[in-house]
Protein backbone atom coordinates (compact mmCIF):
# COMPACT_ATOMS: atom_id res chain seq x y z
CA UNK A 1 0.00 0.00 0.00
CA UNK A 2 2.64 2.49 1.24
CA UNK A 3 4.38 1.79 -2.24
CA UNK A 4 0.90 2.59 -4.21
CA UNK A 5 0.88 5.92 -2.24
CA UNK A 6 4.51 6.99 -3.37
CA UNK A 7 3.57 6.28 -6.98
CA UNK A 8 0.64 8.36 -6.52
CA UNK A 9 2.85 11.16 -4.76
CA UNK A 10 5.95 10.80 -7.46
CA UNK A 11 3.39 11.27 -10.31
CA UNK A 12 1.40 13.80 -8.53
CA UNK A 13 5.16 15.76 -7.72
CA UNK A 14 6.03 15.31 -11.31
CA UNK A 15 2.57 16.70 -13.21
CA UNK A 16 2.68 19.48 -10.57
CA UNK A 17 6.51 20.22 -12.12
CA UNK A 18 5.38 19.67 -15.92
CA UNK A 19 2.31 22.44 -15.58
CA UNK A 20 4.85 25.11 -13.77
CA UNK A 21 6.99 24.42 -16.99
CA UNK A 22 3.75 26.35 -19.04
CA UNK A 23 3.64 29.03 -16.03
CA UNK A 24 3.86 32.95 -16.12
CA UNK A 25 6.48 33.79 -18.48
CA UNK A 26 8.09 35.91 -15.75
CA UNK A 27 9.58 33.78 -12.92
CA UNK A 28 9.05 36.11 -10.22
CA UNK A 29 7.75 34.68 -6.39
CA UNK A 30 4.63 35.85 -6.88
CA UNK A 31 4.24 33.87 -10.44
CA UNK A 32 5.72 30.72 -9.05
CA UNK A 33 2.62 30.86 -5.60
CA UNK A 34 0.16 31.83 -8.14
CA UNK A 35 1.26 28.93 -10.72
CA UNK A 36 2.17 26.58 -7.64
CA UNK A 37 -1.80 27.46 -6.58
CA UNK A 38 -3.20 26.35 -10.20
CA UNK A 39 -1.20 23.65 -10.63
CA UNK A 40 -2.75 22.09 -6.96
CA UNK A 41 -6.07 22.99 -8.41
CA UNK A 42 -5.79 21.03 -11.32
CA UNK A 43 -4.10 18.17 -9.50
CA UNK A 44 -7.03 17.68 -6.82
CA UNK A 45 -9.41 17.68 -9.93
CA UNK A 46 -7.58 15.59 -11.66
CA UNK A 47 -6.83 13.01 -8.97
CA UNK A 48 -7.76 12.29 -5.68
CA UNK A 49 -5.04 13.05 -3.38
CA UNK A 50 -6.56 14.52 0.32
CA UNK A 51 -5.82 17.92 1.24
CA UNK A 52 -2.91 16.96 3.09
CA UNK A 53 -1.14 15.50 0.50
CA UNK A 54 -1.72 18.37 -1.52
CA UNK A 55 -0.69 20.61 0.68
CA UNK A 56 2.52 18.17 0.99
CA UNK A 57 3.28 18.42 -2.88
CA UNK A 58 3.13 21.65 -3.15
CA UNK A 59 5.31 22.19 -0.32
CA UNK A 60 7.66 19.40 -1.76
CA UNK A 61 8.05 21.11 -5.41
CA UNK A 62 7.72 24.53 -4.24
CA UNK A 63 11.40 23.88 -1.34
CA UNK A 64 13.09 22.28 -4.72
CA UNK A 65 12.55 25.48 -6.78
CA UNK A 66 13.53 27.19 -3.80
CA UNK A 67 16.85 25.51 -3.46
CA UNK A 68 17.25 24.93 -6.77
CA UNK A 69 17.13 28.51 -7.80
CA UNK A 70 19.65 29.64 -4.35
CA UNK A 71 21.87 27.20 -5.47
CA UNK A 72 22.28 28.13 -9.36
CA UNK A 73 22.38 32.39 -7.98
CA UNK A 74 25.10 31.41 -5.29
CA UNK A 75 27.33 28.98 -7.85
CA UNK A 76 26.49 30.08 -11.15
CA UNK A 77 26.06 26.66 -12.08
CA UNK A 78 23.23 24.93 -13.80
CA UNK A 79 19.99 22.60 -12.97
CA UNK A 80 23.02 19.53 -13.88
CA UNK A 81 25.38 20.39 -11.34
CA UNK A 82 22.42 21.23 -8.82
CA UNK A 83 21.01 17.35 -9.35
CA UNK A 84 24.41 16.15 -9.00
CA UNK A 85 23.14 13.11 -11.42
CA UNK A 86 23.23 12.50 -15.31
CA UNK A 87 20.42 14.67 -16.50
CA UNK A 88 19.79 12.21 -19.37
CA UNK A 89 18.87 9.41 -16.21
CA UNK A 90 16.09 11.47 -15.62
CA UNK A 91 12.28 11.11 -17.22
CA UNK A 92 12.25 13.36 -20.05
CA UNK A 93 9.60 15.45 -18.43
CA UNK A 94 11.05 16.00 -15.36
CA UNK A 95 14.32 16.51 -17.19
CA UNK A 96 12.09 19.25 -19.68
CA UNK A 97 9.90 21.23 -16.77
CA UNK A 98 13.10 22.11 -14.46
CA UNK A 99 15.29 23.34 -17.18
CA UNK A 100 12.59 25.17 -18.38
CA UNK A 101 12.22 26.55 -15.02
CA UNK A 102 15.62 27.14 -14.65
CA UNK A 103 15.39 29.00 -18.05
CA UNK A 104 12.78 31.48 -17.07
CA UNK A 105 14.36 31.87 -13.79
CA UNK A 106 17.78 33.16 -15.09
CA UNK A 107 16.26 36.38 -16.79
CA UNK A 108 14.61 37.29 -13.54
CA UNK A 109 17.27 36.33 -11.33
CA UNK A 110 17.36 39.77 -9.28
CA UNK A 111 14.22 40.07 -8.91
CA UNK A 112 13.09 36.22 -7.96
CA UNK A 113 16.12 36.53 -5.34
CA UNK A 114 14.37 39.54 -3.85
CA UNK A 115 10.85 37.97 -3.67
CA UNK A 116 12.56 34.69 -2.21
CA UNK A 117 14.28 37.05 0.53
CA UNK A 118 11.14 38.52 1.07
CA UNK A 119 9.48 35.38 1.10
CA UNK A 120 11.68 34.31 3.71
CA UNK A 121 12.28 37.51 5.86
CA UNK A 122 9.58 38.08 9.44
CA UNK A 123 10.39 41.35 8.93
CA UNK A 124 11.37 44.79 6.57
CA UNK A 125 13.29 47.63 6.31
CA UNK A 126 11.54 50.47 8.07
CA UNK A 127 9.01 48.60 10.19
CA UNK A 128 9.09 48.65 14.36
CA UNK A 129 9.96 45.84 15.96
CA UNK A 130 10.60 44.62 19.49
CA UNK A 131 14.12 44.38 20.75
CA UNK A 132 16.44 41.58 20.13
CA UNK A 133 18.89 39.55 17.27
CA UNK A 134 17.92 39.58 13.75
CA UNK A 135 19.94 38.61 10.93
CA UNK A 136 19.70 39.56 7.18
CA UNK A 137 18.03 36.87 4.99
CA UNK A 138 20.45 38.11 2.10
CA UNK A 139 24.27 37.69 3.83
CA UNK A 140 22.64 36.62 7.54
CA UNK A 141 24.72 39.83 8.87
CA UNK A 142 23.65 40.06 12.46
CA UNK A 143 21.40 42.90 13.88
CA UNK A 144 20.80 43.43 17.50
CA UNK A 145 17.84 45.80 18.56
CA UNK A 146 18.42 47.14 21.66
CA UNK A 147 14.59 48.55 22.12
CA UNK A 148 11.90 48.80 19.97
CA UNK A 149 13.26 50.72 17.23
CA UNK A 150 12.92 51.01 13.10
CA UNK A 151 14.96 48.57 11.49
CA UNK A 152 17.62 49.81 8.88
CA UNK A 153 18.56 48.56 6.01
CA UNK A 154 21.75 45.45 6.37
CA UNK A 155 24.78 48.04 7.58
CA UNK A 156 26.64 45.21 5.61
CA UNK A 157 24.70 44.13 2.62
CA UNK A 158 21.64 47.00 2.42
CA UNK A 159 19.51 44.46 1.38
CA UNK A 160 15.71 45.23 3.65
CA UNK A 161 14.84 42.26 4.58
CA UNK A 162 15.28 40.35 8.37
CA UNK A 163 14.47 37.07 10.57
CA UNK A 164 14.32 36.93 14.01
CA UNK A 165 17.41 34.80 15.10
CA UNK A 166 16.25 32.56 18.12
CA UNK A 167 19.38 30.98 20.09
Amino acid sequence: MAEHNDHRLREGYERLLERLQDGAQELTWENLQKDLDEAVEFESELEEFTKDELSLLRAWVERDIKDMRYFMADTGKQVAQWLDIDISNLSRRVAESLLSIADRSVVERERFDEDLEAARADYCEGEMAAPGKMACVHCDAPVVLESVARIEPCHQCGHRYFYRVNA
